[in-house]
């Protein structure tokens, strides 16, 4: 099957996701103004989102590998397309936090029903280059939910953008189901029951490979999630004294600075991993940097905050390739629950980091700090657990080394 054929239909749900999940970080302040909302409140807010796309990512592997991509996440996009109808109808904060809830379950597929097609349909050598495409329509989904929502916002409210994207999203439930076809499926692994699936996560949990990545996948994109999605825009406002357009411009940078990691990962990675440089390099090279970006910005290292803030975003996107790399360690009948099991370590962090800076944020301002100093504490406090995780990562590479010698 032509490769735009499969493509485009999960890219386009994917652009959908990630606009999802980063509007509340442009959003937000209006959130706040319009419903009094806490740091903490806001934070709950948004986090539903990644709270029940985490909660979904066991379940969904083993829908993936049983029922196949295009079925599942048609389906699961009908919940999406509801849950922005409700958003956009709410009107307080259970309501606003449910409907988002609901989001984050029908849009929990969109990467890794990609995957998992991808994974059926190409050889493995060409998996690193496919992520890097399909996550270059997740940064122009990104990138949209930055300035362009903010100049939008000037247009029309929020709620009548939660119209059309409910709409869209229906659209595109209907591209995805009615558009592509199923690859024909290993009769054996069609007929795997319950428990046998069920193995099969236990086999990814019990593995030494899948630790050896999970603990960087929730710390650093997981944390990377929360400040993109939320924390960034409030950040460049309080700490940096931005206004919302000119906070909003360096996030646009930033994910203008990812989209290209992205389609540089698409363009070179099948390359350079024939010429000895493994995708596994790129990713430990650009997760390593970015936890660097981020204590310059998070110390104020440099004044250049721009330059800063597109060089996390450049860096932060070879985190990505941790779905590939995890995923490369188990047999292909596993390739649905190990990245959606990879997953959930992702979205935990991203849910964890995401509520818990709002409490912390609330907690210290109530003990009396001014919010840009609390703001400070906490981007220390991802910064010191991301710093811990990556060394967990070249450690266990190490002793895996030493155990093979």
């Amino acid at each position: 099957m032509p490769l735009y054929k499969l493509f485009l239909p999960f890219a386009g749900a994917y652009f959908l996701s990630y606009f999802f999940r980063s509007a509340n970080a442009v959003i937000g302040p209006e959130l706040v103004r319009e419903l009094g909302l806490s740091a903490g409140d806001l934070g709950l807010l948004t986090s539903t989102y990644l709270l029940s796309f985490c909660l979904a990512q066991l379940p969904l592997g083993m829908l993936l590998d049983r029922f196949g991509a295009r079925r599942v996440e048609s389906a699961l996009l009908l919940f999406a397309a509801t849950g922005a109808l409700l958003f956009a109808l709410a009107d307080g904060m259970a309501g606003l936090a449910t409907a988002r809830a609901i989001v984050g379950l029908g849009v929990s597929a969109c990467l890794m029903a990609a995957f998992k097609a991808f994974s059926q349909w190409y050889p493995p050598e060409r998996q690193a280059s496919l992520t890097g495409w399909m996550m270059t329509s997740g940064g122009l989904g990104a990138l949209a939910a930055t300035a362009p929502l903010e100049a939008l916002l000037h247009l029309a409210g929020w709620r009548e953008i939660f119209f059309i994207l409910s709409a869209a999203t229906l659209a595109s439930a209907a591209w995805l189901f009615f558009g592509i076809p199923d690859k024909p499926a290993n009769h054996t692994h069609a007929a795997e029951g319950f428990a046998a699936q069920w193995r099969g996560v236990r086999h990814i949990f019990a593995s030494a490979h899948f630790w050896r990545f999970a603990p960087l996948g929730l710390a650093m994109t997981g944390g990377f999630m929360a400040v993109q999605g939320l924390w960034s825009m409030i950040w460049l406002m309080q700490v940096n004294g931005y206004s919302r357009a000119e906070a909003a411009d360096h996030l646009a940078a930033m994910s203008f600075a990812m989209l290209f990691t992205y389609i540089g990962i698409g363009l070179l990675a099948t390359r350079l991993a024939r010429r000895g440089i493994p995708p596994v390099h790129l990713f430990a090279g650009g997760v390593g940097l970015s936890i660097v970006m981020l204590g310059l910005i998070t110390f104020e290292a440099l004044p250049a905050t721009r330059l800063l803030w597109i060089a996390y975003g450049l860096c932060a996107g070879f985190g990505t390739l941790g779905y590939s790399q995890t995923a490369a360690g188990f047999p292909l009948q596993l390739a649905g629950r190990a990245t959606t099991t990879y997953n959930l370590m992702v979205f935990a962090g991203g849910f964890g980091a995401q509520w818990g800076m709002g409490l912390l944020i609330d907690m210290l301002t109530g003990m009396g700090m001014n919010e840009a100093g609390a703001l400070r504490v906490v981007f220390g406090m991802l910064l010191l657990l991301q710093g811990t995780t990556f060394g967990w990562f070249l450690f266990s590479r190490r002793k895996s080394g030493l155990a093979a010698a």
